[in-house]
């Protein structure tokens, strides 16, 4: 009872000062309303004004006072390095001298801001033989990546195209960048084919050189494939025989399988293809892609196999496939049974570049109409490596380099290489595009590299171990035979199983290869497939 009427009494004590209080206040606001002669709203906002006015002049004073303070209890050291150091930096920047040609045009670019600068003491210019090299740093907080994505601003600065620029990162400083301005347009000057020892000295396969000259390409074909693309007559299929002949002197070994779609095109390298093939017909390409399929199936199960049984991955033989004019075989006639064929062999198609590179089948595909519907976007899709040369329109280049190539780092437009130039392509690889020109071989130098891998293929299928394939080959060739029918064979092999379907079965699993027809429909043995078998091993 004591406590409630204690705080009864508090309650009316507190209201009794608050009302004291406000008539104090409103005294005070009506003696300054009486001596200024102003109405009652302007007395309050000029009272509230001085009030804060006060309290904010108050702050400083104390934070101030604070200051000078913590100042005097600092070290002398301390005291007397701060304003040192301060003056040594700004002595630094006033020092600093800008470069005035690559200050104005990276500024102008947008690489730099418009307060930073290019140091005249970290820039130099060499004139090279084919043109002016800039060497600089990029200023503290830019990198050469700036640069890199805005190559076509520079270039326009410069007064030059995208094409006469090539750059070059540092491999010590993010900020160092090595930037080549042509003095005449890309590949004006011919340059001349390289040597045996350049190709097998490059790190990696050469697809032709750049724009200085040196040499180009990719690190690795181990599981990638390569989309080339380009119109007609703009040099596809001598810049992929340059391609076949680096690849025979940078891997020595491995099988090719060839389809022809010009018919002589790639004929140089028949002899030593495991499998070639000259024509136009889907169905070959279609066949093509079953066996090399299958090979990939029967590779994955080695490796299952392996895996299986905690053994070391085996390692295989490389193969590459390679198709020139591959449009043709995405065509169809309209028809039910043309769209039901161009969908298979589209699927078909997408699952070798997809799933055949972990077994070491690399795909390469040629087409000289790189429209929207030339090859599937499905097949398109699993190419790693794209190439396009001169083509008409931006539109047609994303057929060949990609939907979102022009969104990629530095790109460079197809569509402004020069046609008169052949063998000029943009080399899309490792999300890098680099401007070169394929090789132009003579046909002296492609026949002594073809020979030279045909006369240790011969040694080597004479080397190898007996078998009934090599029976087979053995026998066929004994008796200057290109096709032997099953039912010859068979008991030249041991055979003698006189049901046809089973005899031929049987000689089917003996050889490990499958049975074609001769030009009369009769079931046999095609010597060129039993010698691709023979020296594929796998």
């Amino acid at each position: 009872m004591g406590k409630k009427q204690q705080a009864s009494d508090d309650l009316y004590g507190q209201m009794a000062g608050a009302i004291g209080g406000l008539v104090v206040v409103f005294g005070i606001l009506a003696a300054i309303k009486d001596r200024l002669g102003l109405s009652w709203p302007a007395t309050v906002l000029v009272t509230a004004g001085t009030l804060i006015a006060l309290g904010y002049l108050a702050w400083r004073i104390r934070t101030g006072v604070k200051r000078l303070w913590a100042r005097d209890r600092q070290p002398a050291a301390v005291l007397q390095e701060t304003p040192a150091t301060a003056l040594e930096v700004a002595h630094t920047d006033a020092q600093a001298v800008p470069h005035p040609e690559l200050t104005a045009a990276l500024a102008t670019a947008g690489v730099i801001g418009r307060d930073q600068i290019i140091r005249a003491d970290e820039a130099k210019i060499t004139d090279v033989q084919t043109g002016a090299l800039f060497d600089f740093l990029v200023p503290e907080g830019r990198t050469y990546e700036d640069v890199e994505k805005r190559l076509g601003n520079v270039a326009g600065v410069f007064g030059v195209t995208r094409l006469h620029l090539k750059m070059e990162r540092s491999r010590d400083n993010e900020r160092r960048v090595q930037l080549l301005k042509l003095h005449q347009p890309p590949f004006t000057r011919p340059f001349p084919a390289p040597t045996r020892q350049e190709i097998a000295t490059f790190a990696g396969v050469p697809l032709g050189r750049d724009v200085t000259g040196e040499l180009a390409g990719v690190a690795t074909f181990d599981k990638a494939s390569l989309l080339v693309a380009g119109m007609t007559q703009m040099g596809k299929t001598t810049l992929i025989n340059g391609l076949i002949t680096c690849l025979l002197i940078a891997y020595k070994e491995f099988d090719l399988y060839l389809l022809d779609g010009k018919f002589c095109g790639l004929t140089r390298f028949e002899k030593i293809a495991t499998r070639y093939e000259s024509s136009d017909e889907p169905a070959v390409f279609e066949d093509m892609v079953d066996e090399l399929n299958q090979r990939s199936d029967n590779r994955y199960a080695r490796i299952m196999e392996s895996v299986r049984n905690r053994q070391p991955t085996p390692t295989f033989k490389p193969v590459f496939f390679i198709v020139d004019e591959a449009a043709d075989f995405f065509a169809h006639d309209e028809s039910k049974e043309g769209k039901e064929g161009a969908r298979r062999i589209a699927e078909k198609t997408r699952s070798l570049v997809a799933k055949s590179l972990e077994s070491g089948i690399s795909t390469v595909l040629m087409t000289q109409r790189p429209a929207q519907t030339a090859i599937p976007v499905a097949v398109r899709d699993q190419f790693l490596y794209r190439m396009c040369l001169y083509v008409a329109s931006s539109g047609t280049a994303k057929v060949a380099l990609g939907d979102t190539y022009f969104e990629t780092v530095a790109p460079i437009n197809p569509a402004l290489l020069d046609p008169e130039i052949k063998g000029q392509a943009v080399l899309f690889a490792g999300g890098r595009s680099t401007l070169i020109r394929g090789f132009n071989f003579s046909d002296e130098f492609i026949w002594g590299v073809v020979d030279e891998v045909y006369d240790r293929q011969q040694k080597a299928f004479a080397a190898a171990p007996v078998s009934p394939l090599k029976q087979a080959v053995d026998l066929m060739q004994g008796k200057h035979l290109d096709f032997m029918p099953t039912a010859e064979l068979a008991p030249a092999l041991g055979i003698t199983e006189t049901n046809p379907a089973a005899r031929g079965k049987k000689l089917s699993q003996l050889l490990g290869v499958p049975a074609g027809k001769s030009s009369k429909g009769v079931r046999g043995y095609h010597l060129a497939d039993l010698s691709a078998a023979l020296m594929s091993g796998s």
